[in-house]
């Protein structure tokens, strides 16, 4: 009478055992993978091949025209001048900026970063920048870009104030005695390839800026449009 139980005891344990097996097996198909990233829908701001070149060559016509003639003629008539037609910036930096803005806004108490807004900018016909680092195209245009945040309907950029809270470049601005918190001799604004003269604005002391800029742009790139 013994040995049929312990047949008995045997096969129900195997069957338990194929049993727990098999769910695992399932649930393991089940599972999506999450090493697999999700699918990304393209952005609406995504233009088409022909749109881009369209909008690059409209540049060229009516902006590049101007520009060239403009800085070899009134500017530095004694260098040759190409005008500037992209910036590009490192994409590992990019990232690194994505992710360090939006670690100083939420430690700033900023809800939502509303987007990154791109300013056109202009480089000095120097050697090098106010911090240190080497002008590697003068004269040319550029960007940089600033967070912005949203304030009563508008969308305003905005920095780290000395007290570890998101202030609006704008205050700033409209505070800072020499508006941008650099200031010109008149000998500098007579002369046409200045770099302005910057003074240590004491209000931002203490402050962190999220300006990026410092990106690699220079004449057209061959291999593009």
């Amino acid at each position: 009478m013994k040995r049929p139980t312990s047949i008995t005891t045997k096969i129900l344990c195997v069957l338990v055992l194929t049993s727990i097996f098999s769910c695992n097996q399932q649930q393991k198909e089940n599972k999506p993978n999450s090493k697999t990233p999700p699918i990304v829908d393209a952005p609406a701001n995504i233009i088409s091949l022909n749109e881009a070149n369209a909008i690059y060559d409209n540049y060229s016509e009516h902006r590049v025209r101007l520009i060239e003639p403009y800085e070899t003629q009134q500017r530095q008539p004694d260098e040759k001048f190409e005008a500037s037609r992209f910036v590009d910036f490192d994409y590992d930096a990019l990232k690194q900026y994505i992710a360090y803005i939006d670690q100083e806004a939420e430690a700033g108490g900023v809800k939502k970063i509303t987007k990154l807004r791109l300013y056109f900018a202009n480089y000095p016909n120097e050697e090098k920048f106010p911090n240190g680092k080497k002008v590697v195209h003068k004269r040319q245009n550029s960007i940089f870009m600033v967070p912005t945040l949203e304030k009563g309907g508008i969308n305003y950029g905005f920095f780290i104030g000395d007290n570890g809270n998101a202030e609006l470049i704008k205050d700033w601005k409209d505070s800072s005695k020499d508006g941008l918190g650099f200031s010109l001799d008149k000998k500098q604004e007579a002369q046409a390839g200045f770099a302005p003269n910057f003074v240590l604005n004491t209000s931002l002391q203490g402050s962190k800026s999220l300006a990026f800029n410092f990106g690699q742009g220079g004449p057209p790139p061959k291999t593009d449009f």
